[in-house]
Order: structure tokens, then sequence, then C-alpha cells
């Protein structure tokens, strides 16, 4: 089954980083978090992965393209007045990776449909570029496949940040307390699993999947929601940058299931 990675973004409220490359590319432990989403993917099996490409694209191509040159030993041999290349070991993760340029300002959605003829007549696999999730893979799959609905996503409790107000008209505080877990609200965490019946839920480039396919779905019943509730973490400033980073460099980060 392939993986769709949406990667195309501007990464605006990032700016600090994504003015000099794509948000996927930005680095967690001096791999971009691209790289880390796709070690998720592949601890379960999945290594074919389409990448969903746009702002900077080039980047990502030019990643992908030195990775086995970058992450091994090489001799280069200019004796015989050419450039030979020795590589020393074998280190590399055995994926198929698929670069699209799906344009500078598609829509979610307009980058899914781009990328229909990659993926063909069957269902696939698609997340978000700059978010990692330590959620079981292959419950998911299977919680897709037992229900037989077009889609699923991964649904993780957003904890409440804040202390409770109870408010009156004339702004005086009646009641107060801290915050609980389950004053939280259930939103996408990405990680779907979708039918290839959702490209008819897709109009062009200017469709937003978040609105216009997934509300559709939701309302036809044909979207459902797989309950995750341990760790997910998205990458939308660079305060939550940081925090990945933290994670990461403590030697215990929650997505991390593959060995070094």
């Amino acid at each position: 089954m392939k993986v769709v990675l949406l990667a195309g973004g501007r990464g605006t409220r990032i700016s600090e980083e994504s003015q000099t490359r794509p948000k996927p590319m930005i680095e967690i432990g001096g791999k971009p978090i691209i790289w880390h989403i796709m070690k998720e993917y592949s601890c379960y099996g999945f290594h074919e992965f389409i990448i969903c490409a746009g702002y900077k694209q080039h980047m990502i191509k030019e990643w992908f393209d030195n990775y086995f040159l970058h992450n091994n030993d090489v001799t280069f041999d200019f004796t015989n007045g050419r450039k030979d290349k020795n590589f020393h070991g074998k280190q590399c993760e055995p994926w198929k990776v698929t670069i699209v340029d799906t344009g500078l300002d598609t829509m979610t959605g307009g980058r899914i449909k781009r990328v229909q003829h990659y993926i063909g007549n069957e269902p696939f696999m698609m997340t978000y570029g700059d978010g990692v999730c330590d959620v079981d893979i292959a419950s998911l799959l299977k919680f897709h496949q037992d229900h037989g609905r077009i889609a699923t996503l991964t649904a993780v409790l957003l904890e409440q940040q804040k202390g409770i107000l109870d408010v009156a008209e004339d702004n005086s505080v009646k009641h107060f307390r801290e915050k609980k877990r389950a004053d939280g609200l259930l939103v996408n965490a990405g990680y779907m699993v979708l039918n290839p019946e959702v490209f008819d839920y897709i109009k062009d480039d200017n469709e937003v999947f978040e609105k216009g396919p997934l509300e559709e779905l939701a309302d036809k019943g044909e979207l459902m929601s797989y309950q995750h509730k341990g760790f997910w973490q998205c990458m939308d400033n660079q305060r939550e940058k940081n925090l990945l980073e933290k994670y990461w460099n403590s030697g215990a980060a929650p997505w991390k299931k593959w060995e070094d």
C-alpha cells in the first residue's frame, strides 16, 4: 500500500525556518521531519511513498537524490580521467519514493488529486508532512478495512491549555477551575486511510481536502475516526519545533519505534 505525504505548503507560521527550505525538510535531530514520518510507516512494512511537493520542491528532490551518498562512506576515483564512485556499506532504507511537483499554490485536496495516477485504483494512506505520532498503523489499517467506509482519519484529543471560566453577562467570573483532559477536543491528526473513491470528491486544485471532501464524506456517513490516545505533535511554529527537538535529544522520542 502506498503512502501519500502532503509536503507542498509554504509553512508561513514557521517562517523562521521555511524561508530557506520546505517545512517538511525542517530538521529534528539532524534529519528532516518527513524522514521521521517515513521511518514510522516503514516500521510497519510500508515502504512506498508519494510526496506531494510544491514550495521549494527541488530541495526535497535533491535531498533524496543525495540520500545514499550522504549516509555511506564513498571513494571518488579520478585516476582514469573520470569520476568513479565506490560506496562502502549499504546503509539505506528500502524505500521507493516518488516526488511530484503538485504546484505552488495548490490546495491540499488538489495535491491529492494530482497524484491519483501514481496511486491507481487501490486504497492508500495519507498524512501531513509536518507532524509525528506513535499511532499503531497496523491497527489503524485493520480498523479501516473492518468498517468498509471510504475514509478513516486518526483523531487525537487536543488538551485544553487554559483554565476554564464561567463568565456572566457583566463579565464577572462566576466560576473558575483548572483544565482537565476531558475539556479537550478531538482533532484530525492525519494518518488517514483512503479508498480510491475519495478522488470522486475532489474537484480541482482549489479544493481544500479538509473542507469540501471530508465534510461531504462525513455527511454521507463515509468518514470514520480512529481514536488515538497516545502521542501526536504537529510542527506549526518554532516552539513546537523546539519541543520535538527536546523529545528527540532526550533519547526517548515517543514516535521513534525503529532501531538505529
